[in-house]
């Protein structure tokens, strides 16, 4: 049997909460084309790998939530939101650039 440590974890929240977000935000602003979504998504997961413990730990303050959530939920709660806000934060800025061009 395989048993998966405490910073496994961690990775594996880290990775679903980042391809959550990433998911998510497809409601919010729809891709134009397949290469534009594959960049969005890209970024959505990697800026929710890079910065997710950091935003975790800044809601979870935030909220007053240290005592009351694990170090996981707030690894994955951080992840979607650093990835949810990337995506869409890259979505708003392309569209953007299109209109001025």
């Amino acid at each position: 049997m395989t048993v998966i440590s405490e910073a496994g974890w961690l990775w594996l929240a880290k990775g679903a909460g980042a391809v959550a977000g990433s998911a998510i935000s497809l409601a919010y602003i729809l891709p134009r084309g397949r290469r534009e979504a594959a960049a969005r998504f890209a970024v959505g997961v990697v800026s929710g790998l890079v910065f997710g413990g950091t935003a975790g730990l800044k809601i979870a303050v935030e909220l007053d939530l240290e005592g009351l959530i694990g170090p996981t939920e707030t690894m994955l709660m951080g992840s979607a939101a650093a990835s949810l806000c990337a995506w869409w934060a890259l979505g708003a800025l392309m569209r953007l650039l299109r209109r001025r061009t």
